[in-house]
C-alpha cells in the first residue's frame, strides 16, 4: 500500500476511520483532521472522533505518523515507551494510547496519544502575549522538569528494556560519531566550521557522566505545551530519546539559536546561569562547566546536521514541504555562528 500523503489530512481521516472500526469495533466519523506544522521526524495530526452510534462528546487525539522520508531516523516504539514511562509522573507528557507498527492502515507506522487542549507550543507565539508575562515562571518549570528527567531512573521506568545503555565514558563518542555521519551524508556543500568543531571535540572530550540518564534529545521551548496562565502542560516530541549523558539535554536547551529575543535569555525565557541552577536543583547533579561546554559545541553540530538534512530532503525532491528548505535557510548560518562563539572564534560585527 502506498504511504499516506502527509499533506492530505482528508485521506488520513478516511483511513483512520477504517482503522478505528477494525481496532475498536466502533464506527466513527473523524472531523476535523488537521496537520500540525513542524516536526522533523513525524507527520503530526490533530483529529476529533465522533461516535456514530452514541451521543458521547467528541474526543480529540493526536496522531504521530512516520512520513515517507524523515530528517531523523528514529524508532517510534522508543518514543511511545518513553511517553508511557513518564505519563503520570512529575514529568508531564501526553497520554500515549495506541501504537501501530504495521504500515497497512495508514501506509506508515504510527501512534496515537491524547490531545492537550488549551495550550500552545509554537515558539514565536510563546514569545508574545499572553505568554510573555509568564516567561520567568515558564522557564522555572522548563529547567526544573528537565532536571527531573535527568534524575529519573531509566531502569525503574522500564526503559532499559527498549534503549541500549552506553558505557558512560563512551556517551560522547557514540553521539559524536552518529551526528558526524549524518553531517557527512547530508551536507550539500563543505562545512568548515563544523569540521573544525569536530576536530576540537575529539581533542577535548568531556568527563564521563556521574550517571546515565534518560535524554529527551530535543528539549526546547518549541516542544513544550504551555497554557495562557503559564503552566507547562506537557513535554512533546520524544523521537530522539535515548540513554546517555544528562548534560546533552541541558546543553541543547541552552543552544544560542533558541535565544528568540536576541539576548541572553535561553529558550527565550531565562539567562543561562539561572537555567543551569534550576536544572542542578531538580536533578541533584552538578553541571561540570567544562563538560557542559563540550556538549554545547556538540549540540551545534547536531543542530546543523538536522538543518542540513532538511535542505537535502528538499533539494533531492524526496519531500516537497518548503518548510524543509526554509528551516535550513534560516538556521544554518545561525548555528555556525553559535559554534564559532563557543569556540571563541566569532568576530564582533
Amino acid at each position: 500500500m502506498a504511504h499516506a500523503d502527509p499533506f492530505d489530512p482528508g485521506q488520513v481521516a478516511r483511513r483512520l476511520e477504517a482503522w478505528w472500526v477494525e481496532r475498536m469495533g466502533e464506527a466513527v466519523r473523524i472531523d476535523p483532521c488537521v496537520r500540525i506544522a513542524g516536526g522533523a521526524s513525524r507527520a503530526t495530526y490533530r483529529f476529533v472522533v465522533h461516535a456514530r452510534d452514541r451521543a458521547d462528546a467528541p474526543q480529540a487525539f493526536v496522531l504521530r505518523l512516520d512520513p515517507v522520508s524523515s530528517l531523523i531516523e528514529t524508532e517510534r516504539q522508543r518514543e511511545f515507551m518513553a511517553l508511557q514511562a513518564f505519563h503520570g509522573t512529575d514529568v508531564p507528557v501526553p497520554q500515549p494510547l495506541w501504537l501501530e507498527s504495521s504500515a497497512q492502515a495508514l501506509g506508515s507506522p504510527f501512534f496515537i496519544m491524547q490531545a492537550i487542549e488549551g495550550a500552545e507550543a509554537g515558539p514565536l507565539k510563546l514569545m508574545a502575549a499572553p505568554y510573555v508575562q509568564h516567561h520567568r515562571h515558564i522557564g522555572q518549570q522548563k529547567w526544573s522538569i528537565l532536571g527531573r528527567i535527568a534524575a529519573a531512573d531509566p531502569e525503574a521506568l522500564g526503559l532499559t528494556q527498549h534503549m541500549p545503555a552506553p558505557v558512560p565514558a563512551a556517551c560522547w563518542r557514540e553521539e559524536l560519531d552518529h551526528w558526524e555521519a549524518v553531517l557527512e551524508a547530508d551536507a550539500l556543500e563543505p562545512q568548515p566550521v563544523q569540521r573544525a568543531a569536530i576536530r576540537w571535540m575529539r581533542r577535548h572530550p568531556p568527563a564521563a557522566p556521574a550517571r546515565l540518564s534518560v535524554v529527551h534529545g530535543d528539549f526546547r521551548t518549541g516542544n513544550l505545551m504551555i497554557d495562557p496562565q503559564g503552566t507547562l502542560r506537557a513535554v512533546l516530541d520524544w523521537e530522539m530519546v535515548h540513554l546517555g549523558d544528562p548534560l546533552e539535554d541541558l546543553a541543547w536547551s541552552l543552544n544560542r539559536v533558541w535565544c528568540f529575543h536576541r539576548d541572553e535569555r535561553r529558550g527565550g525565557l531565562l539567562p543561562r546561569e539561572q537555567a543551569i541552577a534550576l536544572w542542578e536543583a531538580a536533578s541533584g547533579l552538578k553541571a561540570d562547566l567544562r563538560s557542559l561546554h563540550w556538549w554545547e559545541v556538540f549540540n551545534c553540530l547536531k543542530g546543523q546536521a538536522i538543518w542540513l538534512s532538511a535542505a537535502k530532503e528538499f533539494q533531492s525532491g524526496t519531500v516537497t514541504d518548503s518548510m524543509m528548505a526554509l528551516a535550513a535557510w534560516m538556521m544554518c548560518n545561525s548555528q555556525d555562528r553559535a559554534t564559532l562563539e563557543l569556540l571563541g572564534r566569532l568576530e564582533a560585527a
